[in-house]
């Protein structure tokens, strides 16, 4: 299976491997980034395939492959259960990156890995980029520039590619890098929660994907009537976990979002704007 690669317009490349699924812009030597791209994603699925047992395991050692490290890592200083596998989209997000630069001068660049976002700033290079909801209202905007300590944008929810724990519709986090994000995102999203309401359906993971990381453990499915004290209490939920995680440093700003209400936690540079 090769990497699939076409240019889109906006002078991006699109790059497929399997269930990888890249968009990629740069300031800089196009050429030779997108080729270093495109290079070490050809590599990475069978890296992570060889440790994939391993990365499915909430208390496992230390994997040796450089995405699987990437992973890892980004779940040892989260309590509760968390796979490394959480972190998957954002560290591949940060692996292509680092090839990229590493082969080209570039002032700025990412790699958007399904929403789950590798950032490169430098001098006074920006980067904007709009939230939306599940059926695509505008929940917001932010733009970050490289004096930002932030390089990993990142968002979660239920509905979206993986399965959640919670029923947060959205959750958008920012942090140091993209695999940390990812994390961090999927854990918040997973406490926006009402673990009693006999709205909310849940069934073990095995019985909606055989090869999920989370096991027996019961994952939301479906969502129904909610009031709006309902909501409100399942996001506070959510944002006393955020506030837990900026205030240990593990990200630096957050936005969560479930059926028109919102809550966020935002740096004092930088605003992320959305609904009240």
């Amino acid at each position: 299976m090769e990497v699939q690669a076409a240019l889109l317009s906006g002078d991006r490349l699109h790059l497929q491997h399997g269930p990888i699924d890249l968009i990629i812009g740069v300031e800089g030597d196009r050429a030779k980034a997108f080729a270093a791209a495109r290079a070490r994603l050809s590599s990475i699925l069978a890296e992570l395939m060889d440790e994939i047992d391993l990365l499915k395991l909430a208390d496992g050692p230390a994997p040796k492959g450089v995405v699987a490290r990437k992973m890892w890592k980004a779940v040892q200083k989260h309590h509760g259960f968390v796979t490394p596998m959480a972190g998957v989209a954002g560290a591949v997000a940060e692996t292509v990156l680092t090839a990229m630069t590493e082969a080209a001068d570039l002032k700025r660049a990412y790699v958007n890995n399904g929403g789950d976002i590798a950032l490169h700033l430098t001098g006074d290079a920006t980067f904007s980029v709009a939230m939306a909801g599940v059926n695509g209202d505008a929940l917001g905007k932010l733009k970050l520039t490289a004096n930002d300590a932030i390089r990993g944008i990142a968002t979660s929810g239920q509905r979206g590619r993986s399965l959640s724990f919670g029923i947060a519709e959205s959750v958008t986090t920012l942090a140091q890098s993209a695999s940390m994000a990812d994390v961090a995102a999927t854990l918040i999203a997973g406490a926006v929660d009402l673990p009693d309401h006999l709205a909310i359906k849940r069934v073990p993971a095995e019985q909606v994907r055989d090869e999920s990381d989370l096991g027996a453990r019961d994952v939301v499915t479906y969502v129904g009537s909610l009031s709006k004290a309902d909501c409100a209490n399942a996001l506070d939920a959510g944002l006393r976990t955020a506030r837990a995680m900026r205030n240990n440093k593990l990200i630096q700003a957050a936005s969560l979002h479930l059926r028109g209400q919102s809550r966020q936690i935002d740096l004092n540079t930088r605003k992320v704007l959305a609904h009240a």
